[in-house]
């Protein structure tokens, strides 16, 4: 596999999609925020399990066994992920259902006069899980407020929120409506201090920076895989001590010990395998003499790309009459996700007229409805536009001449 960007676009078969006029044209696809295309080696590791393992787990036959180690191996290549033993990786249905699962597993300790924190920039997968202890346990729930003049987290707000009665601090690792990157370690820190756990969404993180949960300082980390190239499922990273000590819902029959605690029921073997893929995807875009290292300067080398084609992004929507941009400017810590707004023009009528061009966008609050809300956006949202690996120069012209097209329009 080679680092250049022609040699990563013809991974992916979605590019050759064609769509607009009537010859039609490539697809620009700038949803990644949303989920990612994904390249034939995930695919292709997925179809070669259903067609050639597909098997319940440990039993003494060959497929059986084959699935195990399928499995084992797309647990370790998530550790190398994360910085963690695989004892420490735990899969489910997404995100949303293992942070729900955690949640409640840690509220079954808590009561009147313990207290959470969460942040008004956070999707709402990383709120509702922790708002619900308040209805079922009598937790506390306090919300960090964002600076919505810079879209970063306002820290005053957190540090004040934190008090000797703080059980757990809930934050994003990125926010995936406006792509700002906020200081986890500096949080888990604070959390540390205080006596608290901390539990990280690192959904919108996972595809622009190399995750490091050591360096981070977290007690749990969570992400999706259909974010960076695999397929929809979730995995969560726990520290070991902390998993096993979880009052989770179980099965008395089912694995006792670890991430497989948290795994109910017969799990998504294809969807496992993906992910493992994904990983395996990505450092094949690096160098170095072990999996972690090839994963490290793949995100070396993307990020850097990357950057460019959103700072040229960025520019160019800044130099458009009628259009406002949400988020922090490149030169601060984010991903190289775009949120704007078109006078004149809803969300949603954005997003289809630059479909029509061949350029795809999401639209709407993407589940970090209180953030939007702030903005002033609420029952419309925001058009959002993210660069993946697979987004090339031209992509973004397309993108940038849409945008002025309409703009033009809307005057």
């Amino acid at each position: 596999m080679t680092a250049s960007l022609a040699g990563i676009r013809a991974q992916f078969p979605a590019l050759e999609r064609t769509q607009g006029s009537a010859a039609g044209q490539p697809v620009a696809y700038f949803d990644g925020p949303g989920g990612t295309q994904v390249p034939r080696r995930v695919a292709d590791a997925m179809t070669d399990y259903l067609l050639r393992h597909n098997a319940n787990t440990h039993w003494a036959y060959p497929s059986s066994e084959e699935t195990d180690a399928l499995l084992l191996a797309a647990r370790e290549a998530m550790a190398d992920f994360f910085n963690c033993s695989a004892s420490e990786v735990a899969f489910g249905n997404n995100m949303t259902t293992l942070t729900y699962h955690v949640s409640r597993a840690l509220g079954m300790r808590w009561g009147k006069g313990d207290e959470v924190v969460v942040t008004d920039l956070d999707h709402h997968a990383n709120i509702a899980p922790w708002m619900r202890l308040a209805h079922e346990r009598g937790v506390t729930v306090r919300h960090v407020k964002a600076d919505l003049a810079t879209g970063e987290l306002d820290w005053a707000s957190l540090e004040a929120a934190v008090t000797p009665k703080t059980r757990l601090i809930a934050l994003g690792a990125a926010s995936n409506a406006i792509g700002t990157i906020n200081d986890v370690a500096r949080a888990t820190a604070l959390a540390k201090a205080a006596g608290a756990l901390s539990y990280v969404d690192a959904v919108h993180y996972a595809p622009h920076a190399l995750m490091d949960v050591e360096a981070l300082g977290c007690d749990f980390l969570a992400c999706s895989p259909y974010k960076f190239y695999g397929p929809h499922t979730g995995v969560l990273y726990g520290r070991r001590d902390l998993l096993n000590a979880l009052d989770v819902p179980r099965l008395d029959p089912a694995p006792s010990a670890d991430g497989e605690r948290l795994e109910t029921g017969t799990q998504n073997h294809e969807g496992i395998v993906g992910a493992g893929a994904a990983v395996e995807f990505l450092a094949s875009i690096g160098v170095g003499s072990n999996r972690r290292e090839r994963l490290a300067s793949a995100f070396a080398t993307l990020h850097l790309r990357a950057h460019g084609l959103f700072t040229r992004f960025w520019d160019g929507l800044g130099a458009m009459a009628g259009v406002t941009r949400y988020g922090p400017p490149p030169s601060r810590p984010r991903t190289p996700t775009a949120a704007f707004t078109l006078r004149g023009m809803d969300a949603e009528t954005v997003a289809r007229a630059l479909a029509a061009k061949g350029v795809f966008v999401s639209h709407g609050d993407f589940y970090a409805t209180t953030i939007v809300e702030q903005l002033g956006h609420g029952p419309d949202g925001l058009v959002r536009a993210g660069c993946a690996c697979y987004t090339s120069d031209d992509d973004v012209d397309r993108l940038l001449a849409a945008v002025a097209a309409l703009a033009a329009l809307a005057r």
